[in-house]
């Protein structure tokens, strides 16, 4: 088989780029492990900031989200149960949209494979080979066949677990990475959320956030040890906890349901550097992991694939490299920021079992801080929304 560029991944990093570059005139193929079942059930984050939203919708993946989706103003932060809104309209003149991830992914395979895109799902035994030349190869199996994509160009969209970024050398990738000692124990239940606006919850009991995927559906989450024992968490435990860590009138507050999913999520801040090693190309979790309290995971992966795949428009268009040699640095200015942003909103809001009396002061005086300083606020809701896309 043939085509353009040869993207391994069909998450939201792969499935936009596939998306931009047929807008563009430039064909793809994208190949898969897991079944298609799999990838739309996978239950991900569901914040998409301003400029995000805005590009699914212009470029005709974004009906249903507008649909279906909730805009949110702002957010609020519990300190001790007593609330405090950031108010990002009055701040920044934009909002966010909650959407799920994987309500993303089903509509960008929809308009895929409506529009005649190739995506090969299911795959087995995928390797990448020859991309430090000009004709890459991606081979794999399917139904125990192996096949083979020749391409100009690999997009490693496959993930922080998948096998493009370790496809290249030894020495040539540094790899910069931190591990918090804390993870997020999280329910995805039939219920409503406590408040029409996400709730980031500090406690001397341990963090809280207060999440949607809709009106009725809420994700919760309460703060644990990375390596908690999910059996010691039954759910009436996990509800009690929560309207604890929501403050006085949680119980009233947070009504119970059906918990539909339940897991332990380890926290960690990963990047490498290049995201780019000859003629291949990594994006999203194959490149970079933010720890989710920032709400930046899928944002980054889609900015990544508008920049690469605008690289690729003016190398088919002109011939020019400058955009594809500049990719990385493009890129990882916008990681590292939302990396400061991510570590600095998981630093202030959770328990560090290593922490001082004195440290424990410090937060709270910047919590404090933060959400009564007109100054603090605006800077918090400016790379919360999204910080401009260039």
């Amino acid at each position: 088989m043939r085509t353009q560029v040869g993207i391994v991944g069909a998450g939201p990093a792969g499935l936009m780029l596939s998306h931009l570059l047929a807008r563009a005139g430039i064909d793809s193929v994208i190949v898969e492990a897991r079944s298609r079942s799999y990838v739309e059930a996978r239950i991900r984050a569901g914040v998409i900031e301003n400029w995000a939203a805005d590009l699914l919708a212009e470029t005709g993946v974004g009906a249903r989200m507008q649909r279906e989706g909730l805009v949110h103003e702002g957010i609020e932060i519990g300190l001790n149960g007593e609330r405090r809104r950031i108010d990002f309209k009055r701040l920044t003149g934009r909002g966010i949209m909650v959407y799920g991830q994987h309500e993303v992914v089903k509509d960008l395979i929809e308009a895929r494979l409506a529009a005649g895109g190739k995506i090969e799902f299911e795959i087995s035994d995928t390797s990448v080979h020859d991309f430090d030349g000009d004709a890459p190869k991606i081979r794999y199996k399917k139904n125990g066949e192996a096949r083979e994509i020749a391409c100009d160009f690999i997009a490693g969209c496959d993930g922080f677990h998948g096998i493009c970024r370790p496809s290249i050398p030894n020495g040539v990738l540094t790899e910069y990475d931190r591990i918090y000692p804390f993870g997020w124990l999280g329910i995805l239940s039939q219920s409503p959320p406590p408040s029409h606006e996400l709730i980031y919850s500090y406690t001397e009991r341990g963090f809280g956030l207060y999440s949607m995927r809709s009106s009725s559906v809420s994700r919760l989450y309460l703060q644990c040890a990375p390596d908690e024992d999910i059996e010691k968490w039954p759910d009436d435990r996990v509800w009690k906890e929560l309207k604890a860590r929501l403050g006085p009138g949680g119980d009233k507050l947070l009504q119970e349901g059906k918990v539909l999913e339940k897991g332990v999520t380890a926290m960690r801040s990963f990047v490498v550097e290049p995201m780019q090693v000859g003629r291949l190309y990594l994006a999203g979790d194959a490149a970079h992991i933010v720890p989710p309290t920032g709400a930046k995971g899928m944002n980054l992966a889609i900015a990544d694939v508008l920049f690469f795949s605008r690289a690729l428009a003016e190398f088919y268009r002109s011939g020019k490299t400058a955009l594809l040699e500049g990719y990385s640095k493009k890129c990882l200015s916008r990681v590292w920021k939302a990396q400061r942003f991510s570590w600095w909103m998981t630093s202030m809001l959770h328990l560090n079992p290593a922490d001082s009396p004195f440290d424990r002061r410090r937060q709270w005086a910047e919590l404090d801080y933060v959400t009564t300083s007109e100054a603090a606020s605006k800077s918090l809701a400016e790379n919360y929304v999204g910080l401009p896309i260039a």
